[in-house]
């Protein structure tokens, strides 16, 4: 798999490149990145023909969005694809009155949760002056989710079918979006906005992985029938899937259990048998899936950038993955390269 292969985006008129840029890493997650890192690694993706860039409000408290618009403003806006998200406003306000957690020297802005309609249009009309930009090509109601939202979920859930969808229609209908859907960290989520919404696409943040592959069961097929395209990031289930069964590695933001560390160390095995290496199994994996059309990576340097790239197109021979399967280290439909 090349990072620059164009792929056809669901049933919308969008083609994307098989490897996406993630910019949550340039919103200052946990650590600064400094301006010129962050330009350096927008400016190698698209060297590299990676012409897919999603970014959201809640990255660095809208300096993402600002770096990104930075980084993207003299490329021909017809070059590229652009995704960011909604259901977060953010206000203006002093920098010692911000609690910033996770976010490290971010945006001037508050961020308050809305999926109200007017909230909606407010998001989407902001993100596009933070990304100096007259149009966003998918849009993605955010984090709706359990993980997020906690006992809050449904209520907050049935807001954004209401509020966020009408807004979104509306949005897509004046041709200033392509595409609306749901980005969040469950495949569930994803399945039940479908079955009551007519979406276009879904965000899928680390529940399709060369250790998770539940989703085949029921919102992979339905995607399939109905024409939904599935981005997926975090597709190193948040860094085993990069580092291996190390101490110390994480799983899903926590320290990987003894299950998934010895699950990691046989696909290793299997890795070293053939040569290949884990985290080019983990990013060609995903995209295999015919539902699937781009992974989205986020990177901290310009040297991890370019191991991704180097990893998403390292030869895999077909028999790698019928091992994976033999040892009952993949499921035997999951879709392979």
């Amino acid at each position: 798999m090349q990072p620059d292969a164009k792929m056809k985006f669901g049933r919308v008129d969008l083609e994307v490149t098989a490897f996406g840029f993630g910019t949550a890493p340039v919103g200052n997650i946990f650590r600064e990145i400094d301006e010129e890192t962050s330009d350096n690694m927008f400016q190698t993706a698209w060297k590299s023909g990676v012409r897919y860039y999603d970014t959201a409000p809640m990255y660095g408290h809208g300096l993402s969005e600002l770096r990104t618009g930075h980084s993207l403003r003299w490329k021909n806006r017809d070059d590229y694809v652009l995704s960011s998200k909604v259901g977060r406003v953010l206000k203006p306000a002093r920098k010692q009155d911000i609690d910033y957690a996770p976010w490290t020297n971010a945006g001037r802005f508050k961020v308050n949760f809305d999926y109200g309609y007017d909230g909606t249009m407010r998001s989407f009309e902001d993100s596009l002056q933070r990304l100096n930009l007259e149009r966003m090509d998918i849009c993605f109601i955010h984090d709706i989710d359990r993980f997020t939202r906690g006992d809050e979920q449904p209520e907050v859930f049935k807001q954004a079918m209401d509020g966020c969808w009408k807004a979104l229609l509306e949005l897509r209908d004046q041709g200033v979006v392509k595409a609306i859907g749901v980005g969040v960290n469950e495949w569930q989520v994803c399945h039940e906005a479908l079955k009551q919404r007519d979406f276009d696409c879904f965000l899928l943040a680390g529940r399709y992985t060369l250790l998770e592959q539940e989703s085949l069961n029921e919102f992979l097929p339905l995607c399939e029938e109905r024409g939904a395209a599935v981005v997926v990031g975090g597709g190193f289930n948040s860094g085993i899937l990069a580092t291996g069964a190390i101490e110390g590695a994480k799983y899903n933001y926590a320290p990987a259990p003894a299950d998934i560390m010895g699950k990691v160390s046989r696909i290793e095995t299997v890795c070293a048998e053939f040569g290949v290496p884990l985290p080019a199994a983990a990013l060609q994996f995903v995209v295999a899936h015919p539902a699937i059309p781009s992974f989205i990576a986020g990177t901290r340097t310009v040297e991890q950038l370019q191991k991704n790239l180097d990893w998403f197109s390292h030869p895999i021979p077909v028999e790698f993955w019928s091992e994976l399967k033999a040892k009952g280290l993949l499921r035997e439909d999951a879709p392979t390269p």
